[in-house]
């Protein structure tokens, strides 16, 4: 059942109520007025409410919506885990008084935030641009677009690492089978001590490019994978007898051996394909496999190459960002693979009709995303100024249209996103996701980009109200 912020007042806490009225904070204090939104409201009941069939009137009472929605945007404005988030709360009359639990016990939001999705989280993002459209802070006049890389939280994907997690998983999923099946009907052999010391062999040989070495590189690969394979079998052969019913679980471990057989089934394609592509790439020189993996666990990860000299590839998803007046990101779109940017202009312009009723006046972005095409979509589109560089060297009549007034300052407004990405991963946390999976990375960056509105509309707001000396 859907709980409520609605109860009898403790004869005990009277005595915290003055102070806790007494403590200010500005930015918290805005957002609480902007988080007493109805709709927002509605929206997070649907997702407490949408868990069981009779969960929002049947069942013991949970968290109430707006205390869950203040404790997400709370997480995410302050870069916390979810670990701290729990401390913080506990320790803080503030932050209680935020979120409102003011004298209840703090319960845990391990998975509570998972109810959201990316679909709920899309809806709350659209609603917090309507609401920053209400309230004049985004009249969506201006618009630039820019792509920037969040990385998925994995190691770095060497196929030695690659290996041995394969080796550790299918190992981790037979021995639970084994424990949960009757009698030492599966013999299982962990070879966590051969596959460190093949790692450790690889990374010595990698580090010369004498022939000795990578004659001795190829070796420790060479056994690697003969391990890897030898694992592999035996994991398709106890699937093949559990689907035959010859090894049967004990009737207390048939839950531990679903689970395990559940988790086999999942990662056994993962570890052919990265036991193929390790193949292709170091006994057959192959650098380019058709869908590479980079790790078992974050499998929708890519590889991104944005130029950077420190960091000339990085691991992750491409995220767009649409920003309109005043610092709001109005939409995001998370790329599968590592899409150009010149795909993206169309589909960003099109989001910003969807989401204002009409284009913008000025739409910009960097020379990444221009293409005669694009310059030309626009201008069909409605758009009257289209600042999109010029790539390569430029005509005279080119260079000409770029030196114009309203084109140079539309190419110094534009650059304000780059210092709004650097906000957004190093204060409210988009530089690495957190979250578990495709779901949880979508998930992660939406309210990432929601506390970011939030504090921006917060913002706008305050630097109306004041005014300047002249008037």
């Amino acid at each position: 059942m859907i709980g409520s912020t609605t109860r009898q007042a403790s004869l005990f806490y009277f005595a915290f109520a003055k102070e806790v009225s007494a403590i200010k904070d500005v930015t918290l204090d805005e957002l609480d007025a902007l988080l007493q939104d109805p709709e927002l409201l509605v929206l997070t009941s649907e997702k407490l409410g949408g868990r069981h069939l009779r969960s929002k009137d049947f069942g013991r009472p949970g968290i109430a919506p707006d205390r869950l929605l203040r404790c997400v945007v709370l997480k995410h404005l302050k870069n916390w885990s979810l670990r701290q988030l729990e401390y913080e709360l506990r320790h803080s009359l503030l932050y209680r008084r935020f979120t409102r639990f003011v004298e209840d016990p703090i319960p845990s939001f391990s998975r509570t935030f998972a109810l959201f999705g990316p679909e709920g989280t899309r809806q709350i993002h659209e609603r917090v641009t309507q609401k920053a459209k209400e309230l004049k802070v985004a009249p969506g006049r201006k618009l630039r677009v820019d792509t920037t890389a969040v990385e998925t939280n994995i190691h770095y994907p060497t196929d030695s690492s690659l290996l041995a997690d394969s080796l550790r998983v299918m190992t981790r999923c037979l021995k639970r089978i084994a424990g949960g099946c009757a009698g030492h009907s599966v013999q299982v052999v962990d070879h966590a001590r051969a596959v460190k010391y093949r790692v450790l062999e690889i990374c010595r040989a990698a580090k010369s490019f004498t022939a000795t070495s990578r004659a001795r590189f190829k070796e420790s690969y060479g056994k690697l994978l003969t391990l890897s394979r030898q694992v592999r079998r035996q994991a398709g052969r106890v699937l093949e007898d559990l689907s035959a019913q010859n090894l049967k679980a004990e009737a207390g471990n048939l839950l531990t051996v679903l689970v395990a057989e559940a988790q086999l089934r999942h990662y056994l394609p993962l570890v052919d394909q990265v036991i193929a592509q390790t193949q292709a790439r170091i006994f057959e020189g192959e650098t380019r496999c058709e869908g590479k993996i980079l790790s078992l666990f974050e499998e929708h990860s890519a590889i991104i190459r944005k130029g950077k000299p420190d960091k000339p590839n990085e691991f992750g998803r491409l995220v767009r960002l649409d920003e309109v007046e005043n610092g709001i990101v109005s939409g995001y779109c998370i790329g599968v693979g590592n899409p150009a940017d010149q795909q993206q202009w169309v589909p960003a312009l099109e989001h910003h009709r969807e989401s204002f009723g009409r284009v913008p006046r000025l739409a910009a972005a960097d020379r990444g995303f221009w293409s005669s095409a694009n310059e030309k979509a626009a201008l069909d589109m409605g758009v009257k100024r289209v600042v999109l560089p010029a790539t390569g060297r430029l005509s005279a009549k080119r260079a000409e249209h770029q030196k114009q007034s309203w084109f140079r300052q539309g190419q110094g407004w534009r650059a304000g996103c780059e210092p709004r990405i650097s906000t957004l991963k190093h204060q409210f946390g988009m530089k690495r996701a957190w979250y578990k999976g495709d779901a949880g990375f979508q998930r992660y960056v939406g309210w990432c980009i929601i506390a970011q509105d939030l504090v921006a509309m917060a913002r706008s707001g305050r630097k109306a109200q004041s005014k300047c000396r002249s008037g």
